[in-house]
């Protein structure tokens, strides 16, 4: 048994495994290339989970709602690690459809807090400097998150990958080739640079969803191929 939720990495990704179309530009105008099918997909592991989460620069950069719209069913906590405190308190993930948890360290500012916590969301202040995702995910555990799906970006993806936080991968192949040397792919970071340390993966399934490829992956625990 899991003492940590379940968690679900989705994400559109180019032929060339690109998320954005430049480093600093919206995921957005990529995902104009997807297929209602596809959104559906999406927003039906949304309806599924506890929790949402993407990190505070994906808060800043796409300004997601994070919320249930094309499928029917309840909308996900939305969980928002940023320790820096740096989020726009006007930004979508603060509307009444659902509630909101940040999750970050005495960094934030306390007009930043107050403003959060008076829209009807929770702030919570984690004591270090930076925050430790091995102990954001046995908090989520404890506070009752069973299952969370994970929308980006580079940077929480790599967090969890590098702890082996992760049960699936979940792909929208979008067919474009975007190239570029500095523009984020799926997972960031420092990279594992050694075959020994590499996440490896089983493919589960493979199917079309309206002009999409989708791919799930499940993470090998045992890596017996």
């Amino acid at each position: 048994m899991l003492n940590r939720p379940y968690t679900i990495i989705t994400s559109e990704v180019t032929v060339d495994g690109k998320l954005t179309l430049y480093r600093g530009a919206s995921s957005k105008e990529l995902m104009t290339l997807m297929d209602i099918e596809a959104y559906k997909y999406l927003h039906q592991i949304r309806a599924k989970v506890d929790a949402i989460m993407v990190g505070c620069e994906t808060v800043r950069t796409d300004n997601p709602s994070l919320t249930v719209r094309y499928v029917e069913g309840k909308n996900p906590i939305r969980v928002i690690p940023c320790g820096s405190g740096n989020i726009p308190t006007d930004a979508n993930i603060f509307s009444k459809e659902a509630p909101t948890w940040v999750l970050t360290t005495p960094r934030m500012p306390e007009e930043t807090k107050k403003a959060i916590e008076e829209k009807g969301h929770k702030v919570f202040v984690f004591e270090k400097d930076r925050l430790d995702f091995k102990e954001i995910w046995q908090f989520l555990w404890e506070k009752g998150i069973k299952s969370i799906l994970v929308e980006g970006g580079s940077y929480v993806n790599w967090q969890l990958v590098k702890n082996k936080l992760v049960d699936e991968i979940r792909l929208i192949h979008l067919p474009v080739v975007v190239g570029g040397e500095d523009i984020p792919t799926l997972v960031g970071g420092e990279g594992f640079k050694s075959l020994s340390k590499l996440l490896h993966l089983r493919l589960r399934a493979h199917f079309v969803r309206g002009r999409q490829l989708i791919t799930e992956w499940e993470v090998v625990k045992d890596k017996s191929f």
